[in-house]
């Protein structure tokens, strides 16, 4: 083979690859930003990110882990697909002075939510953690470092996470923290799945999020819509993050907007069949 004929063929490989990855890397973040074709819900992976897959606006996304799947884990992205409910989680990093507005239009709607916090939530901002329990929402377990929980495979490490941080918000409130718990960036195992079953968690995911985490670049009012209102769907778990100015800016309007569509908002332990 020529000099010219191997470095064609090296681009090609080359290209192919980086195609390859493009694809898998849009399947994965399909769940944040993008409809993607409908796939075949695949068994829990041994380790990966969580994901979703649009088969069309306005209908359930599937996971790339099944619900049934999910279940043997006490683990939940979607709640009764036959019922125009939604459950409002937020995911909690820090306090960047929206939470308080977060809180205020959930009270004006009395709509239950669910926060997963991290230790710097509580440690920056202890009075706004005891409001959101004060006034009846889920506080979850978001882990104390909010490191990647997947690349953990010792259980003594992963139970340590979870224990100093409920720990955390038990001497911070007077409090129990809910049995509920998210993956920091969605990243997971089926070891992590077992691991907080057997702490007594439930592992919750999203069937609806949007790009709303970069603060440095906040979408508009409008861009949030287009994104949250058309593929709003039956039994939607929503991810928002507390962190966001446009969700507080628009949270008000947007809850106004999903009941005139019919939908009415649920609570996780309706969800999770939880006491």
């Amino acid at each position: 083979m020529s000099s010219a004929n191997k470095k064609s063929l090296l681009l090609f490989s080359l290209l192919t690859a980086a195609l390859l990855a493009a694809a898998v890397a849009l399947s994965l973040w399909g769940g944040r930003d993008a409809v993607a074709p409908a796939v075949a819900p695949a068994a829990v992976p041994a380790a990966g990110d969580w994901g979703l897959s649009f088969p069309s606006e306005g209908q359930p996304p599937a996971g790339n882990a099944s619900q049934a799947d999910l279940a043997k884990y006490d683990a939940y992205y979607l709640g009764d697909t036959a019922q125009k409910v939604i459950y409002l989680t937020f995911d909690c990093g820090y306090e960047n002075g929206y939470t308080n507005q977060i809180l205020d239009a959930l009270k004006k709607h009395n709509a239950p939510a669910a926060f997963f916090v991290v230790g710097h939530m509580i440690e920056s901002a202890p009075d706004i953690v005891r409001r959101m329990a004060e006034e009846g929402h889920v506080v979850g377990n978001h882990t104390f470092h909010h490191p990647d929980m997947s690349s953990i495979s010792q259980k003594e490490a992963f139970q340590k996470e979870l224990d100093s941080l409920a720990q955390l918000y038990q001497q911070t409130t007077g409090r129990e923290l809910s049995h509920f718990y998210r993956p920091p960036q969605g990243k997971y195992s089926e070891d992590n799945l077992r691991q907080a079953q057997e702490l007594g968690y439930k592992t919750i995911f999203w069937s609806l999020a949007y790009v709303d985490w970069n603060t440095d670049s906040q979408p508009t009012a409008e861009q949030a819509y287009s994104k949250l209102l058309p593929r709003i769907h039956n039994g939607a778990v929503v991810l928002l993050h507390s962190t966001s100015r446009t969700n507080a800016e628009i949270l008000d309007e947007l809850l106004t907007k999903w009941e005139g569509m019919g939908y009415s908002f649920g609570s996780l332990e309706e969800l999770a069949g939880a006491v």
